[in-house]
């Protein structure tokens, strides 16, 4: 590839920088062009990074992996793509790739950059998230993707040859997908030295990642035939920030979310103009929030005239996606209650003013008692920097946080726990292995999982029939599970589901587990939503009662009115009818014949059996509280409240997964008949009291 800094203009001076990395100062851009810039194009000339566009260039033609440390918002995931294109790296029917962990910020950032571009999202500008491919082969050469996905891209194609380049963006995350991504990218820069990794990173986690592609033990520091250097560069790009004020609670708040609104309010009344960001943990909290803004505007008119409120989740509708993003309108004030998605994937501009509630929904999994649990858990001082610094982007800010200066300094956690380590690993295993990738244990992580999570994983997909003795995938029920991207037992549902005669049912029962949920229910309409799930309820269960509901929709001719009439979520419906299809398709790949069983409830229920025959519960004899407990691991477990199964209590059940809060919930409940766990499972229970075989 030709050198691209232009003859005449000066040369890149190099310094080094204290962390050992390299900073770039490149000479001022050459202004001789004759053409105006558009106003787009004055803008991305405005960005914190346009001014180490040449530096970065310079980098990623010398260097296998750049590592760049950019405050969020210095415009490093929308410029570097395209200053990548500019530079001949997607010439040749080549595709640069740029990874995000969230799928919310794959959409917002690919459409961003397409109109940048002036091209028509997913032509040369696409984007790939699970179950929705915006991308046209030979066309698309700036793709956006999930972390996730290329993972299964690798699947088809190992070496991912069609990629010049890739950008792992947002490492620091360090969500399970972007873990194994490195790890294996690493693999692959071996085989392949002229694929270019930039990774992006915020500044904790960059030393880490520049040790961990370190190659000194190998051939040298360069690549003869490319003149590449294989040793990392590190390069810094400040953020465009302001100056922001922080303000701690001066006692600990009993309730974050009444608090947060309060702060809202009082920001309201007190500050000049500027929007509002506010970090909760998750949905719940969000609706709460949005719903008490939105009552204390109806009562209390004119202290919240002007308040435009606002959620944003990875759950939500595109189109109310969209919306967090338009300009405020005039003497208007934007609020936006959102979780950490906004805490470094997204940049929303106009956020003047800050409310960290100083938590987060985080996934904890142990493997002794096998349940992961979503729990609400208090961020880490890195997290809490990056949820002040979003203020500081327009204007000097201010940011509230809803706890003490003395939490912060002396008991909040440095950094985050890399999800590898506190996640259930078992997809995770199931995709190494799809790769080829058999000595999972001697795999090269950037944290190494816990061993115990490991052999637990390994376990489960053995009595899933997943992995043979030698723990190789079996054939053809490994390779077919690995095939389609779900949870394992999901996908083992879905192969049992042929056996038994209703792969129709049992599709449309895993687009419904894909997705977080069906209902809307909210604060004031919980009598109306209970009645409204009771047409749908079925006695069998909660996966029986969503093919209830499937069929409804279908019935209704799809329509929005009829969702509305039954507190039916519209667009997740729609989003399961897109899922569906898809996976139909994948089923019908790997050899799935679809057929339906015409209303016969028991070959579902077996079919359900067949993949979370680990998750079989049974009613305590004396029970007055409906207390159940594993087969597996003898755990107190109860029927979460949302469960068409609650207080009916049935002997013997399976549940899709727990969630724990005063107690364990169990979600997504069926009743069962304890004989169907021997015939899916021989191997797993034995029939003294159904016990678990322990090997």
């Amino acid at each position: 590839m030709s050198q691209f800094w232009k003859p005449g203009t000066e040369k890149p001076r190099i310094l080094d920088d204290e962390e050992g990395g390299v900073l770039f100062f490149s000479g001022t851009p050459s202004s001789s062009s004759g053409f105006r810039y558009s106003s787009i194009e004055k803008q991305r000339q405005r960005l914190p990074v346009y001014k180490y566009r040449t530096a970065i260039l310079y980098l990623v033609e010398t260097h296998a992996t750049t590592i760049i440390v950019g405050e969020t918002g210095s415009g490093k995931t929308t410029q570097i793509p395209q200053y990548l294109k500019e530079a001949g790296w997607a010439d040749g029917g080549r595709v640069i790739a740029c990874t995000q962990p969230r799928r919310l910020a794959v959409q917002a950032v690919a459409s961003r950059v397409a109109e940048e571009m002036g091209v028509k999202l997913g032509e040369e500008v696409g984007y790939t998230i699970r179950f929705e491919d915006l991308t046209k082969p030979d066309v698309t050469v700036v793709k956006f993707l999930t972390d996730g996905v290329l993972l299964r891209e690798m699947m088809d194609d190992p070496l991912l040859t069609k990629y010049s380049a890739i950008m792992i963006d947002e490492a620091h995350e360090r969500s399970i997908s972007t873990d194994i991504l490195l790890g294996l990218l690493k693999k692959i820069q071996r085989r392949r030295p002229e694929l270019r990794l930039i990774i992006s990173s915020a500044t904790i986690e960059a030393k880490l990642i520049s040790a961990f592609f370190q190659t000194r033990k190998r051939r040298g520091l360069e690549n003869e035939e490319l003149g590449l250097q294989l040793e990392p560069a590190i390069l810094s790009v400040e953020g465009r920030g302001f100056n922001v004020q922080i303000n701690y609670a001066e006692e600990p708040v009993p309730d974050y979310v009444q608090a947060a609104v309060s702060t809202v309010l009082l920001i309201h009344e007190k500050e000049s103009w500027g929007d509002i960001l506010v970090f909760l943990t998750g949905q719940d909290d969000i609706d709460i929030a949005v719903q008490l803004l939105n009552e204390e505007a109806q009562t209390n008119g004119k202290n919240t005239s002007g308040l435009i409120v606002m959620p944003l989740y990875s759950g939500l509708p595109r189109a109310e996606q969209e919306l967090v993003f338009s300009p405020t309108p005039r003497g208007k004030r934007k609020v936006v209650i959102s979780t950490n998605i906004a805490e470094t994937s997204l940049t929303l501009e106009g956020v003047v003013y800050v409310v960290d509630s100083g938590f987060s929904k985080q996934k904890f999994y142990n493997p002794t008692s096998d349940i992961e649990n979503l729990v609400v858990a208090p961020i880490s001082r890195a997290s809490a920097r990056q949820r002040a610094g979003r203020a500081g982007r327009v204007r000097p800010g201010k940011c509230y946080r809803l706890y003490t200066e003395e939490y912060f300094l002396n008991k909040m956690p440095a950094e985050g726990i890399p999800e590898i380590q506190r996640s259930n690993l078992v997809s995770c295993v199931i995709q190494l292995k799809a790769l080829g990738i058999d000595n999972i244990l001697g795999f090269d992580w950037p944290a190494s999982p816990s061993p115990e999570a490991m052999i637990r994983a390994l376990e489960v997909l053995y009595s899933l029939g997943v992995l043979d003795d030698d723990a190789k995938l079996t054939s053809p029920a490994g390779f077919q599970v690995a095939e389609i991207p779900l949870d394992p037992l999901i996908s083992k549902m879905i192969l049992a589901s042929n056996q038994f005669g209703c792969s129709e049912e049992i599709i449309t029962i895993a687009a419904v587990l894909s997705i977080q949920s069906i209902w809307i229910s909210g604060r004031g309409i919980q009598k109306d939503f209970d009645n409204a799930k009771l047409r749908f309820a079925a006695a069998e269960g909660d996966h029986v009662t969503f093919l209830n509901v499937y069929k409804g929709f279908l019935q209704s001719g799809k329509s929005s009115q009829w969702c509305h009439r039954n507190h039916v979520n519209y667009h997740a419906m729609k989003k399961v009818i897109e899922i569906r299809e898809q996976l139909k398709r994948i089923a019908q790949r790997i050899g799935i014949s679809l057929k339906s069983c015409d209303g016969d409830m028991q070959v579902i229920r077996k079919a359900v059996t067949a993949g979370f025959f680990a998750n079989a519960c049974r009613l305590e004899a004396f029970s007055h509280n409906g207390m159940y407990k594993t087969i597996r691991g003898s755990q107190e477990v109860y029927i979460h409240p949302s469960s068409v199964l609650f207080r009916v209590n049935p002997k013997w059940v399976i549940y899709h997964s727990l969630v724990s809060t005063d107690r364990q919930y169990m979600r997504n409940v069926i009743s069962i008949d304890p004989s169907w766990l021997l015939e899916a499972a021989p191997h797993f229970y034995n029939l003294q009291r159904l016990k678990p075989i322990t090997h």
